[in-house]
C-alpha cells in the first residue's frame, strides 16, 4: 500500500544534490516542527524563510496566495499627511449627495446606483485628496493621471464635483435626464460630458483592459520622444464581480512583462456582484491574488480595519487566520447582517481556540469588526496601500480592498443581495444616515418628503480644504481637456496624387494600395512621426513587413537577440523607440491600443494618427463593444478591415468570410464606413479623414469620428481616376458615376435599354464585366457607379428627412446624384444585401440589389461568387430581370441568359 506521506517524485530529483546530508537535515527539521508544533507552525516558518530568501536576493518562485489578512501591517502604515477629520466630513457630504441624487431621480423613473459608491467612497476620496494628479500638475503638465472610474460609482464623483463647485443642484437633479441638454449621463461618458469624463468604463471589462494599454501607450509616447509622460500614473477602479469578464484579465501578462509600474488596479472587493455574492462558496480575494501574482503583479491586500488589530494580536495559535481563510464569501456577507450571538456561534464556535478568544471580546467589539471594520473604509489603510503602490518599481500593482456594499446606507442596504437594484432610501433611512454621518441637516429640510442636497457652503472649511488639496495636486479631477492644438499640416499632395494615374498593367490589391500610401505618409517630415501603425500579428498578411526595418516594432527592451532574418532586406526589427505596435494575436488588445492613441489629443495634448489593420471578419464582429467605447471616448483614427468581403479571401471559409462588417459598423454613429473599390478612392478617403480629424473640419463637421475602410487582398488592375468634375466629392459622400456605357467604349443602339449598376468595393470589378456582357450579348447599355459608402449615403438622407420635418428644403445626395439617370438601379456588393439596401427608399428609380447573404464557404473566388449569385453573369441575369419587368427586354431573355451562362 502506498504511504500517503511518502515524498512524491520531484522535478528536483533530476538535479544533482551536492550535499544530500544537509538537505536531509533541513527536511528533518521541517518534519520535527510539523510533528511537535503542528503543520500551521511549519507553514509559518517556511513562509518566513521564503520572505528572508526573497529579501536576500535568492531567486525563488513566489507563493500565489497569502493569508486572509492585510499585506501592510498596522505598525508599518504611514501617517496620512492631512486632516483626517476634515476628509471624513468631506466624504460624508459626498456620500449623502450621491444617495440623494439617485433617490430624487427615482421619482422620475430614472433610478441609479447607490451601493457601489457607498462601499468605495474612501477608495476615491483618499486618491483625490493625496494621489491623483490633475492636468496642471507640475510633473505631468497637460496630462495628469488617468482615472478609470468604476461606472456604477458615478454618483459619488458627481457629488464631489458638486461640493467643489463644478456642478450645481440643477445638474444633480438632471442625473440621467440628458434630453434637455443640461443633464448628467448615467455613467462615465466623455461624449455626453466631455469636460469631466475621460474614459468610458461601464461596459465591464473594457476599463481594466484599456487602462493597461493606456499605461503602455504612455510609455510608448515617452520612448518615441513625442511627450514625456513618465510622471503620469494610470488608476483603474474595478469591481470584484467585473473581474469575471475575460477582458478584465486578458492583458495582465503584458502589464507585468513590460514592467508597467505606472499602473495601479484598485479592485473594490465588496464580495458582491449584481445579483449576489461574487464567489459564494469560495473567496474572490484569494482567487484574484493568485491570478495577479501568477501574472507577475505586485499584490496588496487591504482587507481589515483597525478594529481587527486586537483580534489578530490574540491569535497566538493561528486559529483566527485559519478560520478567515476557510469562511466562504457568502458567509462573510451573512455575518455583516447577523447579531453577535450568531457570529460567536458560527464563526468562533468552530474551533476551541476561537471559543476562548471570543470570551475576551464584547458583543460591541464583535459587531464592530464584522459589521463595520474593513480596510477599504479606513483612510489610513487605503493611504498606506496607495503609497506602497506608487512607490513600487518594476511591476504593476493591484490593490484588493475589502469593503461592504452599501456601507453607511443602513441595514436595508448593507450587504443585501438586492442592493444593486435598490434605487432609493426612505426619509427615515436618510435621517438615520444623517445621524450616522453627523451631518447638519435638519428634519425641516425634508420638504414634502423630498430629501435635500447638502452643502457646507462655498467658503466652508470643507470646500476650501478640498480645493486646496486639488490645487496642490494639479487641479480638479477627473477632468477631460482638449488643448488648443494647431491643425496638423496636410501631407504633401503627391502622396495622394500618385494613385490617380492607376496601376497600368500591374495588378494591385487595395490592401497593398493602403499600405503603400501609409509608407509615403509616415515619411512626411511634419506628421510622419505621429502615425501609430497597429497590427495584431499578421503584418505580413497585409504586406506591412516592409515597414519593420524602417519604422521598427516598439518594445521597451529593444532587441536583445539577433533576428533570424537579419540578413534580409525586410528583417524583423524591434526597438525601444519603434513606431509599430505589433500586438500579437489579440484584437481586443489592438483596439485598446487604438483607443489610447486615438484620444491622445485630449489625454496628453498630442495628436496621434493611429491606423489599426486587421482581418475585417475579426474586427467589428469580435470587438464592436470597444468600437462603441472608442466613439464614446471621442477617438480619431483609421480602422482598416483588410482581406475584406465574403468571397475574396480564397479558401479560408466560413469564419473568415466577412459579409457583414459594414452592417455592424453602420450602427456606430461615430464610424464613417467606406468600401472603396480603387486605390485612388482609398487615397481620397484617407486624405479627407486627415483633414476632418486632424486639420480644418468644415462648419458643422464633427472631428471626433473615426474612419472604417474595407480593403481587399485580390490583386486587380487599378484604373486611373476619372477626369470629370465631382469625383472627389462623390468619393467622400459615398457615390459617383465611374463611367457611362459610352465612356466605356460601348456604342449602344438607338433606344437601347439602359440600367444603372452600383457597385462597392471589389464588386465593382464584376459590375464592369457585367457592363460589357450586357452590351455584347443583350444590347443593353449600363452605366457603372462606384458606391464608396452606402452608410454615409443613408446618413445624409436621414439628415435630409429630418430637415424636411423642420421645414427646410433639402434633397438627399443620393437622389441628387442619380437624378436623370435612365432605367432601373441594380446595386451589387460583396456583403449581405442589407448593406446596399440601406439607401433603397431614397432612390427614385426601380431598385434591386445583389449581395452575399448567408455563411461563407471555402472555394475559389469565382466559385464563391457564383454560389452567392454576385458574379458578372449573375449580375447580367438580375439586370435583365429588372428590365423585363419594365417591358424593356423580352421576357424570355432572363431564361436564355441563365442557360447561356450555366446558372
Amino acid at each position: 500500500m502506498t504511504d500517503p506521506h511518502a515524498i512524491q517524485p520531484s522535478a528536483l530529483d533530476q538535479l544533482p544534490d551536492r550535499d544530500p546530508e544537509e538537505t536531509a537535515e533541513w527536511q528533518a527539521s521541517l518534519d520535527a516542527v510539523a510533528r511537535e508544533a503542528g503543520p500551521h507552525r511549519a507553514a509559518y516558518l517556511m513562509r518566513r524563510t521564503l520572505e528572508r530568501a526573497e529579501a536576500g536576493g535568492v531567486a525563488l518562485p513566489k507563493l500565489l496566495e497569502t493569508d486572509y489578512v492585510n499585506t501592510i501591517p498596522t505598525a508599518a502604515e504611514p501617517a496620512v499627511p492631512g486632516d483626517e477629520a476634515m476628509e471624513s466630513r468631506i466624504t460624508a457630504w459626498n456620500r449623502w449627495n450621491a444617495a440623494a441624487m439617485v433617490t430624487r431621480g427615482s421619482k422620475h423613473g430614472v433610478g441609479g446606483h447607490i451601493a457601489t459608491f457607498a462601499s468605495a467612497a474612501w477608495l476615491y476620496e483618499t486618491g483625490f485628496n493625496h494621489f491623483f494628479k490633475g492636468k496642471e500638475s507640475g510633473d505631468a503638465a497637460g496630462s495628469g493621471d488617468q482615472l478609470y472610474i468604476q461606472g456604477h460609482a458615478s454618483p459619488g464623483i458627481y457629488a464631489r464635483a458638486f461640493l467643489d463647485g463644478r456642478l450645481t443642484e440643477q445638474h444633480l437633479d438632471n442625473f440621467r435626464q440628458e434630453a434637455g441638454g443640461n443633464g448628467l449621463p448615467s455613467y462615465p461618458h466623455p461624449r455626453r460630458l466631455p469636460w469631466l469624463w475621460e474614459f468610458p468604463t461601464v461596459s465591464m471589462g473594457l476599463g481594466p483592459l484599456s487602462a493597461i494599454y493606456q499605461a503602455r501607450f504612455n510609455r510608448y509616447l515617452t520612448a518615441r520622444g513625442i511627450k514625456d509622460v513618465s510622471s503620469s500614473h494610470v488608476w483603474a477602479f474595478l469591481g470584484d464581480g467585473e473581474m469575471d469578464e475575460p477582458e478584465s484579465t486578458a492583458a495582465l501578462a503584458l502589464a507585468s512583462r513590460e514592467g508597467l509600474d505606472n499602473l495601479t488596479f484598485v479592485i473594490n472587493c465588496n464580495l458582491q456582484r449584481l445579483d449576489g455574492p461574487v464567489r459564494a462558496n469560495f473567496k474572490i480575494v484569494q482567487e484574484l491574488e493568485a491570478q495577479f501574482r501568477g501574472a507577475g503583479w505586485n499584490v496588496i491586500k487591504t482587507l481589515w480595519g483597525s478594529a481587527w488589530d486586537e483580534l489578530l494580536q490574540l491569535d497566538t495559535t493561528g486559529a483566527l487566520v485559519r478560520r478567515l481563510r476557510e469562511v466562504p464569501d457568502a458567509q462573510v456577507q451573512t455575518y455583516q447582517t447577523r447579531d453577535a450571538a450568531y457570529i460567536r456561534e458560527d464563526f468562533f464556535g468552530k474551533d476551541p481556540a476561537l471559543v476562548e478568544m471570543a470570551k475576551l471580546l464584547s458583543d460591541d467589539k464583535i459587531l464592530e469588526c464584522f459589521h463595520l471594520s474593513r480596510g477599504g473604509h479606513e483612510a489610513r489603510k487605503v493611504y498606506a496601500a496607495y503609497k506602497a503602490a506608487v512607490e513600487h518599481k518594476g511591476a504593476p500593482t493591484v490593490i484588493l480592498a475589502q469593503t461592504v456594499k452599501g456601507h453607511t446606507l443602513g441595514e436595508g442596504f448593507a450587504s443585501k443581495n438586492a442592493n444593486h437594484q435598490m434605487k432609493k432610501l426612505t426619509v427615515d433611512e436618510f435621517k438615520a444616515m444623517r445621524d450616522l454621518l453627523d451631518l447638519p441637516i435638519k428634519d425641516s429640510d425634508f420638504t414634502d418628503g423630498v430629501v435635500p442636497y447638502g452643502h457646507p457652503g462655498a467658503d466652508s472649511p470643507e470646500v476650501r480644504y478640498l480645493q486646496e488639496r486639488r490645487a496642490a495636486l494639479g487641479g480638479p479631477a477627473p477632468a477631460r481637456r482638449v488643448h488648443p492644438l494647431a491643425p496638423l499640416p496636410a501631407p504633401a499632395e503627391k502622396a495622394f496624387a500618385s494613385f490617380d494615374k492607376g496601376s497600368g498593367s500591374q495588378n494591385v490589391a487595395t490592401t497593398m494600395a493602403f499600405v503603400r500610401l501609409v509608407k509615403d505618409l509616415v515619411r512626411d517630415k511634419e506628421t510622419g512621426k505621429r502615425w501609430v501603425p497597429i497590427v495584431p500579428d499578421e503584418a505580413r498578411t497585409f504586406g506591412m513587413e516592409s515597414l519593420f526595418p524602417s519604422l521598427g516594432i516598439y518594445s521597451p527592451k529593444g532587441q536583445t537577440y539577433e533576428p533570424v532574418d537579419r540578413d534580409q532586406l525586410m528583417y524583423y526589427k524591434e526597438a525601444q523607440n519603434g513606431q509599430i505596435l505589433n500586438e500579437g494575436i489579440t484584437e481586443a488588445g489592438s483596439m485598446a491600443d487604438f483607443i489610447a492613441a486615438s484620444t491622445s489629443y485630449a489625454t496628453h495634448g498630442e495628436a496621434m494618427i493611429p491606423f489599426y489593420i486587421f482581418y475585417s471578419m475579426f474586427g467589428w464582429q469580435r470587438t464592436a463593444d470597444q468600437m462603441w467605447q472608442l466613439g464614446d471616448q471621442l477617438g480619431r483614427g483609421f480602422l482598416v478591415g483588410a482581406t475584406a468581403g465574403r468571397t475574396t479571401l480564397t479558401g479560408e471559409g466560413l469564419q473568415h468570410a466577412d459579409g457583414h462588417s459594414p452592417v455592424i459598423a453602420a450602427t456606430n454613429p461615430a464610424a464613417l464606413t467606406y468600401d472603396p473599390a480603387f486605390a485612388y478612392e482609398v487615397a481620397a478617403i484617407v486624405k479627407d479623414g486627415l483633414r476632418r480629424m486632424y486639420g480644418e473640419a468644415a462648419p458643422g463637421e464633427d472631428p471626433n469620428v473615426f474612419y472604417y475602410l474595407t480593403v481587399y487582398n485580390e490583386p486587380l488592375p487599378q484604373p486611373a481616376k476619372p477626369s470629370v468634375p465631382g469625383v472627389d466629392e462623390g468619393i467622400v459622400k459615398g457615390l459617383y458615376r465611374f463611367n457611362t456605357a459610352e465612356s466605356a467604349g460601348i456604342t449602344p443602339a438607338a433606344n437601347a435599354p439602359r440600367i444603372q449598376l452600383l457597385g462597392s468595393g471589389t464588386a465593382i470589378h464584376w459590375t464592369l464585366k457585367a457592363q460589357a456582357l450586357l452590351a455584347e450579348d443583350w444590347g443593353v447599355a449600363a452605366d457603372v457607379w462606384s458606391a464608396t459608402s452606402w452608410t454615409e449615403l443613408r446618413r445624409d438622407a436621414l439628415e435630409a428627412d429630418a430637415a424636411l420635418l423642420r421645414g427646410e428644403e433639402r434633397v438627399p445626395y443620393v437622389r441628387q446624384a442619380l437624378q436623370g439617370a435612365e432605367g432601373p438601379v441594380l446595386a451589387v456588393s460583396d456583403y449581405m444585401r442589407q448593406v446596399p439596401d440601406q439607401i433603397a427608399q431614397w432612390v427614385d428609380q426601380d431598385w434591386s440589389s445583389l449581395g452575399a447573404d448567408g455563411f461563407g464557404l471555402s472555394d475559389t473566388r469565382e466559385a464563391a461568387r457564383r454560389h452567392f449569385g454576385v458574379d458578372a453573369e449573375s449580375i447580367v441575369v438580375a439586370a435583365l430581370a429588372q428590365l423585363a419587368k419594365r417591358g424593356e427586354v423580352k421576357a424570355t431573355a432572363v431564361k436564355e441568359a441563365r442557360e447561356k451562362y450555366g446558372l
